[in-house]
């Protein structure tokens, strides 16, 4: 999941949320949706996983998959909508058929009070900086792809930036 760690990290946030039709709970007084961080946000080219909040699940088969979803009330789904305005764009499965529904807009997030993760605070919430189009999951998943393969890059730099530290000040000749 995001790793949005400092002063200021979690405010102002530009975000997507991937809500399907069939995300809604039984009693209709929830809707599932998958709330992450825009690619195209300052903090989302270095996220290996922009979804607020990711819960490894394994299935009845063995197979592991992770969940995405997280639920926010009526009111709160209605207050992201508002907040995209015509910022959003149809969901389509492999047959063209609208599944549901992909909201742009910007807010808040703060640490989930039941379970794990992120969550909106919805009270927050305004337009987003983007756009969202028929790219941006597509965008959203080559960024992921683009962070994970400069991970072990980065990691051994960071790795060797004390040793190139101490060399180099063991080479600067002393002043005395």
């Amino acid at each position: 999941m995001a790793l949005l760690k400092g002063k200021g990290m979690m405010t102002g946030v530009n975000l997507i949320a991937k809500v399907y039709k069939t995300g809604i709970t039984k009693d209709h007084k929830s809707q599932f949706a998958d709330v992450q961080v825009d690619a195209r946000d300052p903090r989302g080219p270095e996220q290996t996983n922009l979804h607020l909040r990711s819960e490894r699940v394994t299935d009845d088969d063995g197979k592991t998959r992770y969940n995405n979803g997280a639920p926010y009330s009526v009111g709160q789904m209605a207050k992201i909508a508002k907040a995209a305005g015509p910022n959003t764009e149809p969901i389509l499965d492999k047959g063209g058929n609208e599944v549901g529904t992909l909201y742009g807009f910007k807010g808040n997030v703060m640490p989930a009070s039941h379970g794990t993760g992120l969550v909106v605070n919805t009270n927050t919430v305004e337009p987003s900086d983007f756009k969202v189009d028929d790219k941006t999951l597509d965008n959203q998943i080559a960024s992921m792809r683009s962070a994970r393969k400069a991970q072990p890059a980065a990691q051994e730099a960071q790795r060797q930036a004390p040793e190139a530290v101490q060399a180099a000040e063991a080479e600067e000749p002393s002043v005395g």
